[in-house]
């Protein structure tokens, strides 16, 4: 795939207006107000790793219901650690015991959220989506789009804010010590948590998706994209209220109230996540901010050279084991 979106000079300064609904805020809050924390569940189980400990977790989340995931420690630690919530990329759940174990080789507790209604595409998942039901197009993107309310993402980014306090609970992690993290999908999650939750120390949204749909569909047709636009090919007459809805979960206007130090990334020939529509949260972001360019890469992004890069940035703030 050759370069296709904007030029870069031109992405540097691209701050395209966002339609947001003018109750964006209240809407969240009374949101989170509605799905309180609760109490998180911690069994222990062998991953067959003897470098790493895990947890298996259930903790409530949208609407109290349970949501899954890992909470990997490292082997032999001595204080409370410094946490990587992670957020999966679309399609995939929390994978099995041994599979994400990146950040807790690095000396960090590292929590990895299941998401719900997926972990079929490529991770196996646990965690049911129980509000899943009107019509939509195959996939996620659609799900409940007739409302705000029943948006599949409004879900979604409460289970993260609420993995986060889960986190948190833990007596390994260090509850002032808390990064999100997530490739794609799990970088617009993380965008939103990052928004959503206070106290962060910093955001790795990696090639994030669910930011600027309107640029998005009139970019590629690529999936998950391409799953709205299927569905307004077919619902020629609900276009303007599905972008009605989506506002509220818009990754740029996440950006905008997110202050944690970020490190995003974006490859410039990513036809599934387009480079204007990273660039435009980039731009957006309303904290201390970074971007790591991949010029010739797609939607891989930086690959392990950006975990790597992401190392850093995180031990600079974090510093686990100091």
């Amino acid at each position: 795939m050759p370069e296709f979106d904007l030029p870069l000079e031109e992405l540097r300064s691209y701050r395209p207006s966002i339609a947001e609904p003018a109750d964006f805020d209240a809407f969240w809050a009374g949101t989170l107000r509605a799905s309180p924390p609760g109490e998180a569940e911690f069994v222990p189980v062998d991953s067959g790793l003897t470098a790493i400990d895990t947890l298996d977790v259930t903790y409530p989340g949208f609407g109290g219901q349970p949501v899954r995931g890992w909470l990997h420690l490292p082997a032999g630690r001595d204080a409370a650690l410094p946490c990587v919530v992670e957020f999966v990329g679309y399609g995939g759940g929390r994978g099995l015991a041994h599979e994400r174990n990146m950040w807790a080789l690095a000396g960090y507790a590292h929590f990895v959220m299941d998401t719900r209604g997926q972990g079929s595409g490529w991770s196996v998942g646990h965690t049911p989506d129980l509000d899943a039901g009107q019509p939509a197009a195959a996939g996620v993107m659609t799900r409940g789009i007739s409302s705000a309310e029943g948006y599949y993402y409004r879900r979604v980014f409460v289970d993260a804010v609420r993995a986060i306090d889960a986190a948190r609970s833990h007596p390994a992690v260090d509850p002032a010590a808390v990064s999100v993290a997530g490739v794609s999908q799990g970088g617009g999650i993380s965008l939103a948590a990052a928004a959503l939750s206070d106290g962060l120390v910093a955001a790795l949204p990696d090639v994030p998706f669910l930011c600027h749909f309107r640029r998005a569909v009139s970019v590629t047709d690529d999936d998950p994209y391409g799953e709205l636009v299927r569905y307004l090919h077919t619902h020629r007459d609900r276009v303007e209220q599905a972008f009605s809805v989506l506002g509220y979960f818009d990754g740029v206007s996440m950006a905008a109230r997110a202050s944690a130090p970020a490190l995003f990334s974006v490859g410039l020939r990513d036809s599934i996540c387009p480079p204007s529509t990273v660039f435009a949260a980039y731009n957006a972001y309303g904290g201390p901010k970074q971007i790591e360019i991949y010029e010739f890469n797609e939607h891989e992004g930086g690959g392990p050279f950006h975990q790597r890069a992401q190392m850093a940035f995180l031990a600079e703030i974090s510093r686990p084991g100091s």
